[in-house]
């Protein structure tokens, strides 16, 4: 600490301790210089300080005084800093289906090529190349066909709740699963929205809630959904899409986990099923990958597309432009759906 700060440092605290109470005259910086065996220059510094701060004033051939603001008073003397309590990590769990080795592997390899590229801004809706390779994984893997412009990059499941309800509007009203994911009605109901919760029955929402109820939005995770761990029937994901486009509305299709499909037997989402007109489809790569990766995206139909650049298209990308990178090297790869067969091995041979 350089000796006109630490002068500042003291006389502050003296300030604030109330030794040098409010409209008290500082000592001169003479007397101040030999009190700390320092050049009067080295005092000037400090006191200049003080007085950009805002701690003190001065007036002309009088010298310097403390500010007249009583609330720089407190009865505590700053005499010591208590020590920080710092906060220990909490160690989560690694899932060892997933060879971090590759993905490290990747890591360095967009490094070494992209440079200075990995400095750059992200275009609001990600990277073009990952959102290419997002379309190209769900064509060979999901048999979806996804155009790239009508995918969004988001970072994870809450984020992209939220945009899509700034997208459809909070005076819609809001069907969702009961039981379902917790953060889902917790962004809901921190957006201010109306919701209205349906009966989970074996297939899926009990056709009597789907068909009883008056809802614009019908939020659903068709596969495995959490935490009743039921996977909607094909003629149940035909009759939601039957539903909301009686309601004249959109399904939101939470399509969390639903890469570890029996193997050889993927299943239909909503949106192929609708021909992508009514459905907006999420998924995240928190699942398939792990945790710490907190970035998903979003699949608009056509006919959302102006309204999305009107409504969010000011707002930047929240995933850092290297973790895209990154990602979009690791599908175009092949790594990532290596990662995935083996992992839906292990489960099938586990069942």
């Amino acid at each position: 600490m350089t000796k006109y700060f630490y002068i500042y440092n003291e006389i502050k605290e003296k300030i604030l301790s109330g030794i040098y109470p409010s409209r008290s005259k500082l000592p001169s910086k003479r007397v101040t210089a030999d009190r700390y065996g320092v050049s009067v220059i080295t005092v000037e510094k400090a006191y200049s300080l003080l007085y950009e701060e805002g701690y003190v004033y001065s007036e002309e051939k009088k010298g310097y005084f403390v500010y007249p603001i009583d609330l720089f008073q407190t009865e505590k003397k700053i005499d010591k800093i208590s020590p920080l309590n710092y906060i220990n990590d909490e160690k989560e769990k690694i899932s060892k289906d997933f060879e971090s080795s590759v993905w490290f592997k990747t890591v360095r390899k967009v490094i070494s090529e992209k440079g200075e590229l990995l400095f750059s801004k992200s275009p609001n809706k990600g990277l073009g190349i990952l959102r290419n390779a997002i379309a190209d994984y769900l064509l060979r893997y999901r048999k979806m066909v996804a155009e790239p412009k009508n995918i969004i990059i988001g970072s994870g499941a809450e984020v992209l709740y939220e945009s899509a309800v700034k997208l459809l509007g909070k005076d819609k009203v809001y069907g969702i699963e009961s039981p379902c994911y917790k953060m889902i009605t917790s962004v809901y109901n921190g957006m201010g929205v109306t919701t209205i919760p349906l009966k989970m029955g074996k297939n899926g929402i009990e056709s009597q809630d789907l068909y009883n109820n008056n809802f614009n939005v019908l939020h659903v995770t068709p596969f495995n959904s959490f935490p009743s761990g039921i996977t909607a029937s094909a003629s149940k994901r035909h009759e939601y899409i039957n539903v909301i486009t009686k309601n004249k509305g959109y399904i939101i299709e939470d399509d969390f986990a639903s890469e570890f499909f029996k193997p050889g037997n993927p299943i239909d989402s909503l949106y192929s099923l609708s021909g992508g007109n009514n459905v907006i489809y999420i998924n995240t790569f928190s699942k398939s990958i792990s945790p710490s990766m907190r970035m998903g995206y979003m699949i608009l139909p056509d006919a959302l597309l102006d309204k999305y650049d009107q409504v969010l298209g000011e707002f930047s990308c929240s995933v850092p432009v290297m973790e895209q990178y990154v990602l979009a090297e690791f599908i175009s790869s092949g790594n990532f759906e290596r990662h995935l067969n083996k992992t839906r091995r292990k489960l099938l041979n586990k069942n």
